[in-house]
């Protein structure tokens, strides 16, 4: 099973200038190299067969009819070979010169693009030797004694995605031919170029190239020519890229003096989820009817491949790297901020009651509030954080909750739930030893009434403090701390709310507040609602009953943000964490997370406001919409035939 992975190639040559003998050797070896790797595509430079720097060289008959010996020689050399090809050469018809590319399988050349936009300024005077695509008015071509399809709206169809091709300046359009292959169907662009280098034009090129696979929501793999081509007055590095929907996949060595091989593998299943999600994609569509209709090709029939991932998955997905992460984390907490500011002006409320209770999510919604009510003008003294112990406090997250909102400078209130919740179980008739669910539940519910009723008090609000991935998996208390008047990290996963803890303790606040924060940190997550052990500790921690916050962020995001299915997530998850957790782990807490994302939908359905942040919300006003009766049988079977 290839879980919607297509692997592909962008290949760069060695090359001598007009030797057609030589490059087709260069281009053979890198096939076979290809097809080895199980690569699926591959494609090759513009211009590769005989080399971009001819010239006027272009112009000679020689030239061009051992070009197309040379291509007759791939096509019979390769004919056992499955593998895509797509290779650059010069084509004359009827008198006519183009710059295309030839696409050939297994023995066969399945069709012809010639180049749409021929660039004739500065260094650039393609004009001088090519016709423009635009300008052609014929639909097949005889090429190696075989009459093949030729244009540029021609869609090539394999078993496992539907790609198109682009010429080198076509990209560079204001209407690239790509936007409207993609728009017919292309999952992924193949774009044989020839891209000399100048000072600063990598980096642009890069951010095209990103660009352009984004708004197509499409793969992009991008081959340009190397080392070999004329030096006269142009120097080419050897640009291999490949991207898909914006994010770069794997590139090439620049100035490398052999050849390169690049490889990755396309999700084009993730693309189709893009594509179906966006209907501003399908919107697109409706403005194709004064276009050419794309004229499909099937390739022939592939052998199904071994699945053998080169690119990685990141385990935190939710977590930038690197210099990435402290912008995130400054860009959510200003979301954060002016998400609050806009409920407090509007309801004219005159406090910010909030429950802190040592814990991660607490913290961040206090640090919330104190920079939003800093931004506001308002004192901080107009923020009551309410520490509530109970039978599960342990001094330390006590300590943690004191020291903090002393050193933020907010109004401090201490109610203790424990005599009150006693007298509840009396009055219920439940026995204090037992501890279940009615036992965390009640305490849970006891806190939620004394911050409803310290804001009526206050004529304040109650600020949530339950994050994203607590509410996936329903780990909150119906109409405990799952409610709230405003809920400010509703859409932050566990796993970045602890960097944005430790960047806020890093970035804005005194000596004293930031000793207080890091030890929050590295504090173990726990709902303290069971006594402590017989040292004083948390004895309840939540990833012992509910798994590790990482595992299920990873399983969150690729459920909610692409639809994956139970199989793929497993695979990635897999391949992620090897070496963290073993297969039976990973499959274990993925059928724990299925089910409770599906049986707890009714808390979803019912939660406070709060800011969107990030790519995924699970608002039931917002991005996610499902019946709180859905069944899970079939995501749970899939995972049981792991």
């Amino acid at each position: 099973m290839n879980y919607g992975f297509v692997k592909v190639a962008a290949a760069i040559p060695q090359v001598k200038v007009a030797d057609c003998h030589y490059n087709a050797e260069q281009i053979k070896k890198q096939i076979i190299d290809a097809d080895n790797m199980g690569v699926e595509i591959i494609t090759f430079p513009e211009l590769c067969i005989t080399a971009y720097t001819c010239a006027d060289l272009f112009a000679q008959q020689l030239l061009l009819e051992q070009a197309e010996l040379s291509l007759m020689g791939l096509i019979n050399d390769t004919r056992q070979l499955e593998i895509i090809s797509i290779l650059g050469m010069p084509i004359a018809v009827d008198g006519t010169l183009y710059n295309a590319a030839v696409v050939i399988q297994q023995g066969k050349i399945l069709g012809v693009v010639p180049k749409t936009f021929l660039p004739n300024y500065k260094e650039f005077y393609e004009q001088r030797w090519f016709t423009s695509a635009s300008l052609s008015i014929d639909n097949n071509i005889r090429i190696c004694t075989e009459n093949v399809p030729f244009g540029t709206n021609l869609l090539f169809e394999t078993s496992r995605t539907t790609f198109g091709i682009e010429l080198c300046e076509d990209v560079w359009a204001v209407t690239p031919p790509s936007s409207n292959l993609a728009l017919q169907g292309a999952e992924i662009i193949f774009n044989l170029s020839a891209t000399d280098e100048c000072i600063g034009k990598h980096h642009y090129l890069c951010s095209l190239l990103a660009q352009q696979s984004a708004r197509c929501m499409a793969g992009y793999v991008y081959s340009s020519c190397g080392f070999g081509e004329s030096t006269t007055d142009l120097v080419f590095a050897g640009n291999g890229l490949i991207y898909e929907n914006g994010s770069q996949l794997a590139h090439s060595k620049r100035f490398c003096f052999e050849q390169q091989l690049i490889t990755s593998e396309i999700d084009v299943e993730k693309l189709r989820a893009e594509r179906r999600q966006n209907t501003t994609f399908a919107a697109n569509k409706g403005l194709m009817r004064t276009q050419e209709k794309a004229i499909r090709i099937s390739t022939k029939p592939t052998s199904e491949k071994e699945l053998c991932l080169t690119r990685t998955f990141d385990m935190h997905p939710f977590v930038p790297k690197g210099k990435a992460l402290s912008e995130r984390c400054e860009e959510i907490f200003s979301i954060q901020i002016s998400g609050l500011a806009q409920r407090l002006v509007h309801t004219h409320a005159q406090t910010a009651v909030i429950g802190i209770s040592g814990g991660l999510d607490s913290t961040l919604a206090l640090l919330v509030c104190a920079k939003t009510f800093d931004k506001l003008e308002i004192p901080r003294s107009r923020i009551v954080g309410v520490t509530m112990p109970g039978f599960g406090t342990t001094d330390r997250t006590y300590n943690n909750a004191i020291d903090l909102m002393k050193s933020l400078g907010i109004t401090i209130r201490e109610i203790s739930i424990r005599a009150t919740v006693m007298q509840h179980f009396e009055d219920i008739g439940h026995n204090a030893e037992v501890h279940d669910v009615t036992y965390e539940n009640s305490q849970a519910r006891e806190r939620t009434q004394i911050l409803m009723d310290i804001a009526n008090q206050t004529n304040g609000m109650v600020i949530g403090t339950g994050d994203l991935s607590e509410l996936a998996l329903g780990w909150a208390t119906y109409n405990g701390d799952h409610m709230s008047m405003y809920a400010v990290n509703s859409s932050i996963p566990k796993t970045l709310v602890k960097h944005l803890v430790k960047w806020v303790a890093e970035n804005g606040v005194d000596t004293e507040s930031r000793a207080t924060l890091l030890d929050v940190v590295d504090t173990p997550i726990s709902p303290e609602l069971i006594p402590a052990n017989e040292n004083g500790e948390i004895k309840q921690k939540t990833e012992d009953l509910v798994g590790p916050y990482e595992l299920h962020d990873f399983f969150l995001y690729y459920f909610m943000r692409f639809g994956f299915r139970p199989a793929k997530i497993y695979m990635l998850a897999c391949s992620s964490f090897d070496g963290i957790y073993d297969k039976e782990t990973v499959k274990k807490w993925l059928s724990i997370f299925l089910r409770r994302f599906f049986n707890q939908q009714f808390k979803r359905s019912c939660l406070p406001d709060g800011p969107k942040v990030g790519s995924i919300s699970i608002s039931p006003r917002g991005d996610w919409r499902m019946p709180s009766d859905a069944s899970s049988a079939a995501w749970l079977k899939e995972v049981e035939e792991l």
